[in-house]
């Protein structure tokens, strides 16, 4: 490709609206324009890129026993509307406001795909009907759709997206097992062939629901998401799944009787400790919500922050509405008698539900809110002095917390996900009667896993881990080109012959090129090359060629070499199939 024909262009400075280092650089380097609040064009350049991912996942994905098919955008809302036959929210009110609702011409409602569960699951109840014809793994790559209320990061969360999400059925609990066995392994292959460096780590299901999760995890610093990792065993979580130990606090200390003490404007926890001269570990810390109408207090321990994904499935499996749940407005706060900034779990009625972390149970003697205004209570004891309608895991782990599997020791690390997998079990297929026919001649639900991974996201994912001051470093495997061949003195006879007949014979050789034949400065044409990222730059010019040929530098490299002219087309190939051969191994 001729950049001279190039249907995009670079940029010297980085744009006033900037997201971050992937939308500044992508934008700069020409590979994307934004059209609107997390909607992007993806211009040649990044279209290359966006496909050579995909093509790895499908290469991968087909190795294992997956399907290629595509599964319309557009869906009858009615779909995502279906309750789980176990009862909780339907589709529709997990997403809430995230899922993209339309109606067409004749009023019927519709819906934006933001997954496809409900959409394969009714192909799988046609054409699956023995167990003759299980295990099968349907996967796609197309465009998703999620109303994101910040979008942000550049690529990293918009509202339109390209994904692949592959689906697999089965027969039984461990023909289930075996597929996400089988299509881990070959995320994970398509991943690293990708170049990425990625944790696989325990996640929660969230809004497609199901058993098992696990998301690929890349560490970055732009991510806005946290994993924890042990330095001894190796287990490895999301923030929202983490399991940690809460280390005891005065466990063994004697009872002692409640005492209300003047706290005179000391609303927050940090004021509390610092006011009566306590570590916040004796404190108990109570954040008060709504949900489905009802009041919801949720205690842990003052040192501890509060979990809200954990907290929202805590509700969930005790069946509370939580499609509307939200920190508790002033007016809702009044009417339930919660005294705001001074509340605690006592004396509360069964009107409202307390919600309570295990940290609880893991000290004595706290000091809690006395639930009138500039008023504490001291040596507050559970369950002594209040009651508890759920005791469970709400609260987030932290850096240097104890792993709960072995007793070592929990380090954070910022990223964001990349690809999320799930277990699903019977969720979708006994909601839409997605049964076959087994070989005892018993009628049985599919057993269903869900696999995405998310193209776009990755290419972002990429350029934050891989850039660096002088622009994008792509991996030989998904980069645009191969090779940048950079001609200088375009207006001259010489170099521009040798230039257009080198560029001749590595189309001839089926070397994947871009070609600088603009006719701007030496030192124009270097930066572009280098904040485009092609792997490997051929440069053409009046002292390379009085040196003997053609400069040859690999983008990380800091001093080039040269090489014969006549011979640089092969040699060139012959270098980028040994790395392509190299990245592979």
């Amino acid at each position: 490709m001729r950049l001279s024909h190039l249907f995009t262009r670079t940029l010297r400075e980085a744009p006033r609206d900037s997201e971050g280092r992937n939308y500044e650089l992508l934008v700069r380097a020409g590979f994307i324009r934004q059209l609107a609040a997390g909607v992007y064009s993806f211009l040649p350049l990044g279209n290359r890129v966006l496909r050579k991912i995909a093509d790895l996942l499908r290469s991968e994905l087909e190795r294992a026993g997956g399907q290629e098919v595509m599964l319309p955008i557009l869906q009858p809302r009615e779909l995502w509307e279906q309750p789980p036959l176990n009862g909780g929210l339907s589709r529709a009110e997990a997403y809430g406001a995230e899922l993209f609702s339309l109606q067409d011409r004749k009023g019927r409602d519709l819906v934006l795909g933001a997954t496809h569960e409900e959409v394969i699951t009714l192909l799988a109840s046609e054409f699956i009907t023995s167990y003759r014809d299980l295990p099968q793994r349907p996967f796609q790559v197309h465009i998703r759709f999620r109303d994101q209320r910040r979008p942000r990061g550049g690529l990293l969360r918009t509202r339109e997206f390209v994904m692949l999400d592959l689906y697999t059925f089965d027969a039984d609990p461990e023909s289930m097992d075996e597929s996400y066995r089988v299509v881990r392994e070959a995320c994970q292959a398509a991943l690293e062939r990708c170049g990425l460096r990625f944790l696989l780590v325990d996640a929660d299901s969230g809004a497609i629901g199901g058993k098992d999760s696990q998301e690929f995890f890349v560490p970055i610093e732009a991510g806005e998401d946290d994993a924890l990792i042990c330095d001894q065993c190796g287990y490895a979580a999301n923030r929202e799944k983490a399991e940690f130990v809460r280390d005891p606090v005065g466990t063994d200390e004697a009872l002692e009787a409640l005492e209300e003490v003047y706290t005179p404007g000391v609303k927050t926890i940090a004021e509390l400790a610092e006011f009566l001269h306590v570590p916040e570990e004796r404190t108990l810390k109570c954040v008060c919500y709504t949900a489905g109408g009802r009041s919801v207090i949720a205690v842990l321990r003052g040192d501890l922050e509060l979990n809200e994904v954990k907290l929202t499935n805590v509700l969930t499996r005790a069946k509370l509405d939580v499609s509307d749940l939200h920190l508790a407005t002033p007016e809702e706060l009044a009417r339930s008698g919660i005294v705001a900034g001074f509340t605690s779990p006592l004396d509360k009625d069964d009107s409202i539900l307390i919600v309570a972390d295990h940290s609880i149970t893991q000290g004595r003697n706290f000091v809690a809110g006395a639930n009138r205004i500039d008023y504490h209570v001291t040596h507050v004891n559970y369950p002594r002095d209040f009651r508890v309608a759920i005791l469970d895991d709400i609260a987030s782990a932290y850096d240097g917390a104890s792993c709960a599997r072995c007793g070592g020791s929990l380090h954070m690390v910022r990223g964001c996900e990349v690809g999320h997998i799930f277990k699903l079990g019977t969720r979708y297929s006994d909601v839409f009667h997605a049964t076959f026919l087994a070989a005892d001649g018993t009628s049985r639900p599919l057993l269903m896993g869900c696999y995405g991974i998310g193209v776009s996201r990755i290419l972002a994912a990429l350029v934050e881990q891989r850039s660096d001051e002088k622009g994008l470093v792509w991996p030989l495997r998904v980069a645009p080109y191969h090779v940048a061949l950079v001609g200088f003195d375009m207006d001259k006879e010489t170099t521009r012959t040798a230039a257009e007949r080198l560029y001749a014979d590595l189309q001839a050789e089926g070397v994947e090129t871009l070609f600088d034949d603009r006719i701007e400065s030496p030192g124009v044409k270097l930066n572009d090359a280098d904040l485009i990222g092609v792997p490997l730059r051929v440069v053409v010019s009046k002292r390379s060629l009085k040196n003997g040929g053609v400069e040859l530098k690999w983008r990380h490299e800091k001093e080039g070499k040269i090489i014969a002219l006549d011979e640089a087309a092969r040699t060139i190939r012959d270098l980028v199939q040994k790395r392509l051969h190299e990245t592979e191994s």
